[in-house]
């Protein structure tokens, strides 16, 4: 199921940077300035905010299957208004068409976590979220071969996010810098034709083979009854914003993700300020980002799993996340393209590397509550982090340069890093899982 839902959660991500990346194209085509572009990408943070609650409701109630399948279709939808906003005076109607994809959006960030609570044990939880997450940014189990799935789905994780990096890569290298805009316009219209094709492919996939449970559940937790009583939506709300160490992850969660927003969709900008006419160069940093964060996440599942160091794992990762935007800020000054080419990655090894660790700290913070809605509060924290950062380091690029905008960004990082020391390790999960596999080995003695 995971397979299914990251092939979707990629047709989603692709298209929230495919103006932003080749932004100066898109200014052109379109006869816009730059932060109309920037509001293509800010466009999903804008409208995940207020659905959040909806959103997440929905998915507690409705479960997996249908929550997917309306974020597939409204994908897809949004893809195909696009197509009819390949023109250069209707920009209003790709901005229509991206706004439907951003609002389907709501429907599946919060999935993640879901998906490996539902379908995987609590070995595995923390590795399969971590490799749910960046099909944003795969499993398909049948409970009787878990291990034998569970290696293939890490291999196949790893080739989802490298599809999600080609929301990077392809779009500089399908739309060309053409001196006739209506060359351009062909370019464009033929990205979002392949794009609104593969989003209903995709969707038709969750209508075919999409499944909302497995037969049995996989993990202790899952098992065991959360309450005597049922527990609304938002009782489990206002029962989470009162863990204080929960709103202090909210906090450092939506900081990294905040600047990691900030930093991909002002990209181009910066990478064309010190290296004029590289685009498609543009384009690969953003891949070399997203596949180092797709190393990143793994890794850090996999630590998750194996140590179950939920508090020293964020220090580090968060830590080395500031190293590695400092080290990105100040190698563009250096003129060399490798340089940042590696710095970058560094970046996305690390920030993006910490993502994962942040649902999965969540989850352990606010259980028994609903994996929705603590994921759910976290994704909002990071839209709101991400319209600030952007909007202010889109504003300071402008003015003042990439020097002081990147500058601006590793401090908020670092912020947020010093942040991170006053979150308690509070796991109730993993005591969770530990009482009632206690339980079950008392029973059968």
């Amino acid at each position: 199921m995971l397979v299914i839902f990251i092939l979707v959660s990629m047709s989603s991500a692709f298209q929230w940077i495919q103006f932003s990346i080749i932004n100066n194209l898109i200014m052109k085509y379109y006869n816009v300035d730059s932060t109309t572009v920037d509001w293509t990408s800010l466009v999903y943070m804008v409208t995940y905010i207020p659905l959040i609650f909806p959103g997440a409701w929905i998915m507690d109630k409705v479960g997996l299957r249908i929550t997917l399948l309306m974020g597939a279709f409204g994908t897809a939808l949004g893809a195909w208004i696009k197509v009819l906003g390949a023109a250069p005076d209707l920009f209003y109607v790709a901005l229509i068409g991206q706004t439907i994809t951003a609002m389907s959006q709501v429907f599946i960030l919060g999935v993640p976590p879901n998906v490996a609570a539902v379908w995987f044990g609590a070995e595995q939880v923390s590795s399969a979220c971590s490799i749910g997450v960046f099909g944003n940014q795969v499993r398909y189990n049948k409970h009787e071969s878990l291990w034998i799935v569970y290696t293939i789905i890490h291999l196949d994780g790893q080739f989802g996010h490298i599809r999600v990096a080609l929301g990077f890569f392809l779009p500089p290298i399908l739309v060309k810098d053409h001196e006739n805009v209506d060359d351009i316009g062909a370019d464009l219209k033929f990205m979002f034709y392949i794009v609104a094709g593969v989003c209903t492919a995709f969707f038709l996939l969750v209508v075919i083979g999409f499944q909302a449970k497995p037969s049995l559940p996989p993990n202790a937790a899952r098992i065991a009854p959360q309450s005597s009583q049922p527990v609304t939506y938002y009782q489990s709300v206002k029962t989470i914003v009162t863990n204080r160490n929960y709103i202090l992850l909210l906090i450092t969660y939506g900081i990294n993700a905040g600047v990691f927003y900030a930093m991909s969709t002002l990209l181009n900008q910066t990478v064309l300020r010190h290296f004029p006419g590289e685009e498609e160069n543009a384009g690969r940093i953003g891949l070399t980002i997203v596949v180092c964060g797709m190393f990143g996440s793994v890794v850090c599942g996999i630590i998750l799993d194996k140590t179950h160091k939920f508090r020293e794992t964020t220090l580090v990762v968060y830590g080395l996340a500031v190293a590695g935007m400092v080290a990105y800020t100040f190698t563009f000054e250096l003129q060399y393209i490798v340089i940042t080419f590696v710095t970058a990655g560094a970046v996305g090894f690390f920030m993006t590397g910490y993502l994962p660790v942040g649902f999965e700290f969540a989850a352990e913070l606010t259980y028994p509550e609903p994996e929705v809605t603590s994921s759910g509060l976290l994704n909002a924290s990071a839209q709101v982090f991400g319209i600030v950062f952007t909007i202010i380091g889109g504003w300071l690029l402008n003015s003042y340069g990439d020097l002081v905008c990147n500058g601006s960004l590793s401090a908020a990082l670092f912020f947020g890093a010093a942040l991170s020391l006053f979150i308690r390790s509070d796991l109730k999960r993993q005591r969770a899982n530990q009482m009632e596999a206690l339980r079950v080995n008392e029973a059968l003695n």
